[in-house]
């Protein structure tokens, strides 16, 4: 049975900035949690919010759950990673993702194809800019360096940056959903972001993260929701679960209803689909089975959480990572530290 960490998972400001995200990231640190995280999907982006943090902080890490591959170059994201690991003196975990298509294609206009030979690729350039032992190329047909293609001058110069890394190993996490880019991420990453993780379905990834390095971890996202009725505590989790299997993704393609599907619940994966398709959005977090629900978060009495969080310490996850108001950090420190 291993330690388990804690993270604070900030997730994405909706309609408007969280004036709340500061003071959260403060409690956690007193806490001792372990790493404080910030998304970015089509709203704010995920480094500038993590600065801001990491300035009214001093000991929690700082992560990127997840930046967005698309979003920016490789080396613009490499840029961005090496500025904020300086300033924060070394706190800073680079966490990225692909995105779906919807987004890649329809919000930053980029090509969603091979995404899992252009996350090597993208982690590849990363390295070589943090390592800084020669002028920086790449011949990889996702982010060739120089560019030499339509609209090229013909004129450019392989690079080393200006600024000297603090680190040249800061971690590089990779959400990865699908058997082939988990597998890729255990070999190439220093960590993995799981969306959905069950410690009670851990054959489901065993295979993909057999060959993982030492000291390689595994950050589990899980809703916690302390309440003495488990239908209640269970609710925003199948709220999460409809809205992500239903609506997060097109209908010919959509990653978590598939990983749904893997971990066992395929009939219903497909179902949530179809309702929330047919606008019964309801109907279809209603449909959500309650086992799964409960079985990859942290719901119910203090008691019951407590006994789960055992059955997690025994998983291969390192770091449990969450949302939660200042009470809830403040009773999951006392709970799993």
């Amino acid at each position: 049975m291993s330690d388990l960490k804690l993270g604070l998972q900030l997730g994405y400001w909706g309609a408007h900035y969280p004036a709340s995200h500061v003071e959260l990231a403060q409690e956690a640190e007193k806490l001792g949690y372990d790493s404080v995280w910030t998304a970015e999907s089509w709203g704010n982006d995920c480094f500038t919010p993590l600065a801001w943090i990491g300035a009214q902080t001093s000991k929690i890490r700082l992560g990127t759950g997840v930046a967005q591959l698309s979003a920016r170059t490789p080396t613009a994201c490499a840029m961005a990673t090496l500025a904020l690991d300086h300033m924060s003196g070394g706190r800073m975990i680079l966490g990225l993702g692909v995105s779906g298509p919807q987004v890649v294609e329809g919000w930053y206009g980029q090509p969603y194809s091979k995404p899992v030979s252009r996350t090597r690729e993208y982690v590849e350039i990363i390295r070589k800019v943090l390592a800084r032992e020669a002028p920086v190329t790449n011949d990889g047909e996702h982010y060739p360096l120089p560019y030499n293609g339509p609209g090229s001058w013909g004129m450019g110069k392989p690079l080393k940056p200006i600024t000297h890394p603090l680190r040249a190993d800061v971690p590089i996490f990779i959400g990865a959903e699908g058997p082939k880019n988990v597998a890729q991420t255990a070999e190439i990453a220093d960590g993995w972001l799981p969306l959905y993780y069950s410690p009670y379905r851990q054959e489901v990834y065993a295979d993909q993260i057999a060959h993982r390095k030492p000291g390689f971890e595994i950050t589990a996202g899980a809703i916690v929701s302390i309440n003495d009725n488990i239908e209640e505590a269970l609710y925003p989790v199948k709220a999460m679960l409809g809205f992500y299997i239903g609506g997060m993704g097109s209908k010919q393609r959509n990653f978590h209803k598939e990983l749904m599907a893997r971990m066992g619940f395929a009939d219903e994966a497909e179902q949530i689909q179809e309702l929330f398709f047919a606008d019964k959005r309801d109907e279809a977090i209603a449909v959500v089975p309650t086992e799964f629900a409960d079985e990859i978060s942290l719901c119910g009495p203090r008691e019951r959480i407590a006994e789960k969080l055992e059955d997690w310490k025994k998983s291969p996850v390192t770091t449990l990572y969450f949302h939660g108001d200042v009470d809830t950090l403040r009773a999951m420190a006392e709970l799993a530290l």
